[in-house]
Order: structure tokens, then C-alpha cells, then sequence
């Protein structure tokens, strides 16, 4: 006797429903509100306040005034932040370099530990040892004529642009050689043993094995730190007393004393303009590099 047993299709239980939003959107959505909340909707009210007047007409006026009165500001900036990164750049392909194909295992110990020590100090401290060691009567001039090395009278303030660059760079070349040893580290070690039996050099394994793969990770960590550059208030305030300096003062000083958010926001385009080209230029970079795999 057999029997027979028939398969019904399992119908929904009334009452539930399955759930519209799936999981991942669910883990995804607090970040999204904190861009959403964060910076998107400030960057379009910035982008908004300066095309609009005080009666909400649209108008050029504010980016017409910014570029006449705060032109050499930002052509200074410009000229501060490039330099800076050609600095940051070739210190960091040195330190970088030289902590993955170094043959001293105690200097790459000693680099490795001693390299890292800016990471941890913020753009304010920066600012203040900088102006303690820049001035005039600061640590780095009187070390020069303690040992002779200068005479006193020829003594001069670094607070300027110079002061500028090298604080910039003293505080983001660890960041940036952070990324790219790492980038060094991950290249295949394949690849230099195979160069340096070919009688290749270290400079040469550098710059034409090692350096041309990790170059992608060298341009995030310098387009990082040109809007670190471009956003910090604290180290040009401290270190620039007089015109030009960087926009960033020039915003505060707009918003502080005037209270002119239109001409400030105006000055905030170009930083937007200079990081998005910046930007543009990596993203184009990358997608042709890809290209030719």
C-alpha cells in the first residue's frame, strides 16, 4: 500500500510582510545622513550664498569683489600649497623608499619610529612650534649663532611664506609617507629581486620599479593633504601678521569683522575649484592606468 503525499506551495502567513529595505541600505544610511547632514548641504548652501544678494537676486557681485580685493591672497595660497606639496612629495618618496629597499636595519628602525611623531600633533601646536622655532630670536637661529655658524646680526624671521611651507610640510609628510610605504611594502618583492640581479640600483628599483606602482596611493595622500592645507586657520594666523596669507584667514577675517558670508564663500570657490581639479586630474590618472591593464 503506498501512499501519496502532495507538495502545496507554502503561502504567505497574513499579516507580514517582508521587509523594502534591505539590510546593506540599513548599514549604509547613518553615514549617508552624516554626508547628507555634514557636507553636502553645507557645500550647496555655501555654493547658493555666493551667487545670491542680501535680497536673495542672484548676482556675480560677491565673486567679482573676492577676486579684486583678495586676488594676491590667493594666488599666495596657490603659490604656498604647491610648494608644499613638491616639498612633502620628495620627503616622503625618501623616507618611503628608504624604509622599503634600506639596507641599515637599525636606521630603517630608527626612521620608522622617529618619522611618525607629527601624526599625532595638531595643526594649533604645529602652528606655536613653528613660531617658537621661525622667529626671529627663535630656537633655530639662536642654534645657528651659538655655534658660529651665523652671525647675530644676520638673524631673520622665517614667519612668512617659507614658514608657512615648511610648517605645512613638517606636519603631513608622515601622513602621506604613512600611505605610501605602505603602498611600497604591498609591491612584489619578486619584482626588485629581479631588478637588482639585473644590476639594477637602489634609486633605480625606486623610481622606476616601486615608485610607478605605488604612485596612485602617493596622489590620495597629496590631495589629502592639499585640503588639509587649504582648510587649516590656526597655522597661517599664527605664523602670517600682515597681506597676502592664505584664504582661510581672509574667510575668518571677512566673516569676523563683516560679516560677510557672500564674499566669504566667494574666496571658499576657489579652494572647491583647486581641490576638484586636483581631484579631477588623480580620477583621470587612475581610469587610464586601469585602461592599459
Amino acid at each position: 500500500m503506498t501512499t501519496s503525499f502532495s507538495h502545496a506551495p507554502s503561502l504567505p502567513i497574513p499579516g507580514r510582510r517582508l521587509p523594502r529595505i534591505s539590510l546593506g541600505l540599513l548599514l549604509v544610511l547613518p553615514a549617508l545622513t552624516a554626508i547628507t547632514l555634514l557636507y553636502a548641504l553645507p557645500l550647496i548652501r555655501s555654493l547658493v550664498t555666493a551667487f545670491r544678494d542680501g535680497s536673495g537676486a542672484w548676482t556675480t557681485e560677491h565673486v567679482v569683489r573676492a577676486f579684486s580685493l583678495y586676488g594676491r591672497d590667493m594666488l599666495f595660497s596657490l603659490g604656498v600649497v604647491s610648494a608644499s606639496l613638491a616639498l612633502i612629495a620628495a620627503m616622503s618618496i625618501a623616507i618611503a623608499g628608504y624604509l622599503t629597499l634600506g639596507a641599515t636595519p637599525w636606521a630603517v628602525r630608527a626612521l620608522r619610529w622617529l618619522y611618525r611623531w607629527p601624526l599625532f600633533i595638531p595643526f594649533v601646536v604645529t602652528g606655536q612650534l613653528a613660531r617658537s622655532f621661525l622667529a626671529t630670536n627663535g630656537m633655530m637661529n639662536n642654534v645657528l649663532v651659538e655655534t658660529g655658524l651665523m652671525a647675530s646680526s644676520s638673524a631673520q624671521s622665517f614667519l612668512d611664506w617659507r614658514g608657512l611651507v615648511l610648517t605645512f610640510a613638517w606636519k603631513q609628510i608622515p601622513f602621506v609617507t604613512l600611505l605610501l610605504a605602505g603602498a611600497m611594502a604591498a609591491v612584489e618583492q619578486s619584482h626588485i629581486e629581479a631588478a637588482r640581479n639585473a644590476g639594477a640600483g637602489r634609486l633605480r628599483c625606486l623610481f622606476q620599479i616601486v615608485l610607478p606602482q605605488a604612485a596612485p596611493t602617493l596622489w590620495v595622500g597629496l590631495i589629502l593633504s592639499l585640503v588639509a592645507m587649504l582648510s587649516v586657520l590656526s597655522v597661517p594666523m599664527m605664523l602670517i601678521s600682515g597681506n597676502p596669507t592664505m584664504m582661510t584667514s581672509m574667510m575668518a577675517h571677512r566673516i569676523t569683522y563683516y560679516g560677510d558670508y557672500g564674499i566669504a564663500n566667494a574666496l571658499g570657490l576657489f579652494s572647491y575649484a583647486l581641490t576638484a581639479v586636483t581631484a579631477w586630474f588623480y580620477l583621470r590618472l587612475t581610469l587610464r592606468r586601469e585602461a592599459t591593464r
